[in-house]
């Protein structure tokens, strides 16, 4: 069921499957479910994680909607413990003096109750860290460079897929954004138009993993209906 797009170049027909409203509803409940159970930790297991899970984790995210379908993103994702190591190096280096020379008050008000710190065990203790870069420019057919649209809106949705699946097949995460984050543009050799975005180790959750805790906005804090 959907549109169709007869004899019209470029297009091809929707492929769209309707489900009974019974079975929506428990697709959408078991959905919730396991998502609501998500947590973001510091603390992760060292175990090794099948390559082929970050692959479709990053192939779900590759599925999001991006301004004018350019696809401004690049995943980069390190297994290498050497390379790790240079990561976590760099980014201790950037987060010691933000924390000790750069950090806004108001940004220490609420970061303090979660117990963060310089110190990035994360980086070299997950067996997989995947790094979101964004396209600032692309390159035209013509060899010339153009920009790309809605290029932070557009990999921001699909950070947020790549987080759902991760979590969906039974992994944990973190979003981290070490500032400044030039570092990993240097340490992982991307192109000047990429500019990283996000630092996402990904594994299993250490024995002894932590979270703080904290709860959820309720629904009637987060939705408002105009009936």
């Amino acid at each position: 069921m959907g549109d169709v797009v007869d004899d019209e170049p470029g297009f091809v027909s929707l492929v769209f499957h309707e489900l009974p409203e019974a079975q929506m509803l428990t697709r959408a409940e078991a959905f919730h479910a396991r998502m609501e159970l998500r947590r973001t930790t510091r603390h992760f297991s060292d175990r090794d994680v099948p390559r082929e899970l970050i692959e479709l984790a990053v192939q779900t995210a590759g599925t999001a909607p991006s301004g004018a379908h350019m696809q401004p993103w690049t995943y980069v994702a390190v297994s290498n413990p050497g390379l790790k190591q240079r990561l976590r190096e760099a980014a201790e280096v950037e987060e010691k003096r933000f924390y000790e020379e750069r950090m806004p008050a108001a940004w220490e008000e609420v970061l303090t109750p979660l117990g963060t710190d310089y110190v990035k065990e994360h980086i070299t203790d997950a067996p997989w860290v995947v790094v979101l870069f964004r396209h600032s420019k692309r390159l035209r057919d013509n060899g010339e460079w153009g920009p790309t649209y809605y290029s932070q809106e557009s990999c921001g949705i699909s950070a947020g897929l790549f987080i759902a699946a991760v979590h969906d097949m039974g992994l944990v995460t973190l979003t981290h954004t070490p500032s400044p984050m030039k570092f990993l543009s240097e340490v992982l050799d991307r192109p000047e138009h990429e500019t990283a975005m996000l630092l996402m180790p990904v594994g299993y959750p250490a024995d002894d993993a932590m979270v703080p805790d904290i709860q959820r906005k309720a629904l009637e804090d987060i939705l408002v209906f105009k009936d």
